[in-house]
């Protein structure tokens, strides 16, 4: 089994990539999307097929031969909806060899599979997305992401950390009152990262002071 990561320079179909997780935060979609057209027309003199070469998204390769995409979703996503038809992936790992019927349940072992969907709740393989235009909303973890780029809690390589961070304040604070007034959920969530309920989460900053 290949571990190293080996760029396939031949662009591929972006709704060729097969999603490992349910969900995205459309509102850091928006964000990527937004960075996304600054940099290009800022940089106008840089094609997007060398922008593309140096934000590879990372893939395992399948037992259909169909690339898996075990980071950045997000970007996946945002590139989508800007139109962009191909892009360049990095192959982290060859599991062609393992059998279909057990291939998800590797994923998962290896911690590269999230099955959870915008509750928060595990589902079966079969209901992840078969393209990442088909991933959902999870507002909570656009609030999860927006919490640690404030530094409400440290970046971590723990696997979707921010998942494990959308699902504590999921327990915490409405879906409506995130969607109503996301800058007022973000108050919330600030102090919510600064206490000791979440010392468990990976990347917890813990209180300022003990004053």
């Amino acid at each position: 089994m290949a571990n190293t990561r080996e760029p396939i320079l031949q662009p591929i179909p972006i709704l060729s990539l097969h999603p490992t997780q349910m969900t995205v935060g459309m509102r850091e979609v928006k964000e990527k999307r937004k960075r996304l057209r600054e940099h290009w027309r800022k940089h106008k003199k840089i094609k997007q097929g060398e922008f593309l070469g140096r934000h590879m998204i990372p893939v395992v390769l399948g037992p259909d031969q169909r690339h898996y995409v075990v980071d950045h979703h997000h970007l996946a996503r945002a590139l989508h909806d800007e139109g962009v038809e191909d892009i360049i992936v990095t192959v982290i790992a060859d599991l062609t060899m393992v059998d279909r019927d057990a291939f998800w349940s590797v994923l998962d072992n290896r911690r590269w599979a999230y099955p959870y969907d915008a509750k928060g709740q595990r589902q079966h393989f079969r209901d992840i997305p078969k393209t990442v235009a088909d991933l959902k909303d999870d507002p909570f973890r656009s609030l999860a992401g927006e919490l640690r780029r404030v530094g409400g809690f440290a970046k971590d390589t723990t696997p979707f950390s921010e998942f494990l961070w959308a699902d504590f304040l999921r327990r915490r604070l409405s879906r409506k009152s995130v969607e109503a007034d996301f800058d007022k959920a973000m108050e919330k969530a600030l102090a919510l990262a600064k206490s000791k309920d979440a010392i468990y989460l990976p990347g917890w900053c813990g209180p300022a002071s003990d004053d």
